[in-house]
C-alpha cells in the first residue's frame, strides 16, 4: 500500500506508520473514554498521533507525550484541532497542567523497562491527574509464541508500503516468552531497485505484567483500581486488557 501521509518523512516515522498507523481495534475504547472525560487528555507514547488525532477530530483537548523527537515532529507537521505535542520521557516528565484522562495504548506501559521505570511513570501520572481523573493503559498478559526459523507456519503476514518509491517490508519472524519479557522480532526490509535490498532485525522487549501487580503499583502513589476492559484480537495483533485507575 502507498501512504501519502509519510511522504519526505524519516526512516522512524515510516516503520512506526508501518507497523503500528493501522491498528484501530483499540480506537472505540479511548473516544469512549474520552467522551467521559471532564477536561483534558494526555496521550502517553503518541507516536506520529494514531489515537491523539482521532480524539482531536472529535473536540477533545489533547496534548501528545511522544519521547522520539522524529515521532513528535511528524506528529506537529500533521496535527489538527487542539493539540500539544511534548517530547518528554513518560518515566519522567513535567508539565504545567493537569488531566482528566492519561491514556496509554498499545503495550506503551510494558517499554518502561520494569518496575522501577513504572514508578516513574506511576508518580508522573499521579502528579498530573486532576481530581476524579484516570489512567487506562492497554497491556497484553499472554503471546502464542512462533519462530519462523524453527518451522512455524510462514503465513504471518508482512506489513508494507510505498514511500518515495522504496517498497518497505516488515516481516514478524518470532515472538518468545521469557522470563521477566515477551520478545518480538521482525525483519525490516527496503527495497530500492536497482540498488541492493538493505534488511535489519528490529527486536522489541515487552516486560511481562500482571493487572493485580500493577494495582499495587499503582496504589503506591494514591492511585485506585477502577476496573479492566478487553481489546478483542485482530488478525495482526493479540488481544489485551486495559487496567483502568482514578485518582
Amino acid at each position: 500500500m502507498s501512504v501519502p501521509s509519510v511522504t519526505g518523512a524519516g526512516e522512524l516515522v515510516i516503520w512506526h506508520e508501518l507497523e503500528c498507523g493501522s491498528y484501530r481495534a483499540d480506537l472505540a475504547l479511548w473516544i469512549e473514554l474520552a467522551a467521559h472525560a471532564q477536561g483534558s487528555i494526555l496521550d502517553i507514547g503518541a507516536g506520529t498521533g494514531r489515537v491523539t488525532l482521532a480524539l482531536t477530530a472529535l473536540g477533545h483537548d489533547v496534548v501528545a507525550l511522544e519521547m522520539e523527537t522524529e515521532l513528535a515532529e511528524a506528529l506537529e507537521t500533521s496535527r489538527s484541532g487542539s493539540v500539544e505535542v511534548v517530547v518528554a520521557d513518560a518515566r519522567d516528565f513535567r508539565l504545567d497542567r493537569r488531566f482528566a484522562l492519561i491514556l496509554v495504548p498499545m503495550q506503551t506501559l510494558q517499554l518502561f523497562g520494569g518496575v522501577a521505570g513504572r514508578a516513574g511513570f506511576w508518580r508522573c501520572a499521579s502528579a498530573h491527574l486532576q481530581p476524579g481523573g484516570r489512567v487506562a493503559a492497554a497491556i497484553v498478559t499472554e503471546i502464542d509464541p512462533f519462530d519462523l526459523e524453527q518451522g512455524a507456519s510462514d503465513d504471518m503476514k508482512a506489513d508494507e508500503l510505498v514511500c518515495a518509491h522504496r517498497r518497505y517490508r516488515s516481516q514478524p519472524l518470532a515472538a518468545r516468552i521469557e522470563p521477566e519479557r515477551f520478545v518480538l522480532e521482525r525483519r525490516r526490509e527496503v527495497i530500492a531497485p536497482p540498488h541492493p535490498a538493505r534488511s535489519q532485525l528490529d527486536v522489541i522487549g515487552l516486560d511481562r505484567v500482571d493487572p493485580d501487580a500493577l494495582a499495587v503499583e499503582a496504589r503506591r502513589v494514591g492511585l485506585r483500581p477502577l476496573g479492566r476492559r478487553r481489546i478483542g484480537a485482530t488478525e495482526e495483533h493479540v488481544d489485551s486488557q486495559v487496567v483502568i485507575f482514578g485518582a
